[in-house]
């Protein structure tokens, strides 16, 4: 029975970077999931999602509105119960968090 939770909840992680990287931080042209914005995600046996991300600085313009966001689009899966957005500034974010793909989109490259 737990092999069949563990792939269910691989399978609903999957899903969830998908729809992560649906959002986009509005001063930058690459999503959330590239930027390395997202720290974690934990999926619990009842499929309630907790994300722990940050932003690219404590006074980011969307610090309000960005995690209501991700826990919005990740509720919107039929399968998440709940979702919750823990932010974080430790560890502060960086550019070497960014993707190699988010580099090469900033031409940091």
């Amino acid at each position: 029975m737990s092999e069949e939770i563990a792939v269910d909840s691989q399978e609903l992680g999957e899903k969830i970077v998908v729809i992560l990287k649906t959002i986009y931080d509005p001063e930058i042209p690459v999503d959330i999931y590239e930027l390395g914005l997202i720290y974690d995600v934990f999926v619990n046996e009842d499929n309630e999602v907790k994300i722990l991300m940050t932003l690219t600085s404590p006074n980011c313009p969307v610090a309000e509105s960005l995690p209501a966001e991700v826990e919005e689009k990740v509720k919107s899966l039929d399968i998440v119960k709940d979702a919750e957005v823990e932010i974080t500034f430790d560890p502060p974010w960086t550019q070497d968090l960014m993707s190699e793909e988010a580099k090469l989109e900033l031409g940091l490259l």
